[in-house]
């Protein structure tokens, strides 16, 4: 940091970057929760022990989809706060430059 960059801004670039680097991991959350639904819809149609196999991999990727919703509750909540700081400052500049 130089001395001229004023510290709210080297904070909201900061910021910034949290909040694209969270969107990024809540999209691969997004793309395994699909993978696994993709899987699970080809294990189904190709399994041989019918539904007793199919039960056992189905509650495996039920309990992995259900940690991962819970993940991605998490971010959006963390991607929230973040948001939230970052709209406080704003204004903290704003009304910086307005004195």
């Amino acid at each position: 940091m130089s001395d001229s960059e004023r510290p709210d801004l080297v904070a909201f670039r900061e910021l910034e970057q949290l909040i694209h680097a969270l969107g990024d991991e809540m999209a691969a959350w997004r793309r395994r929760a699909h993978e696994a639904e993709a899987r699970l819809r080809t294990f189904e149609a190709a399994s041989p022990n019918g539904a007793e196999s199919r039960s056992g991999r189905v509650a495996a990727l039920e309990r992995e989809n259900e940690r991962l919703r819970t993940r991605l509750e998490s971010a959006r909540k963390r991607t929230a706060q973040l948001l939230e700081r970052v709209r406080f400052l704003r204004q903290q500049h704003e009304q910086g430059v307005e004195r």
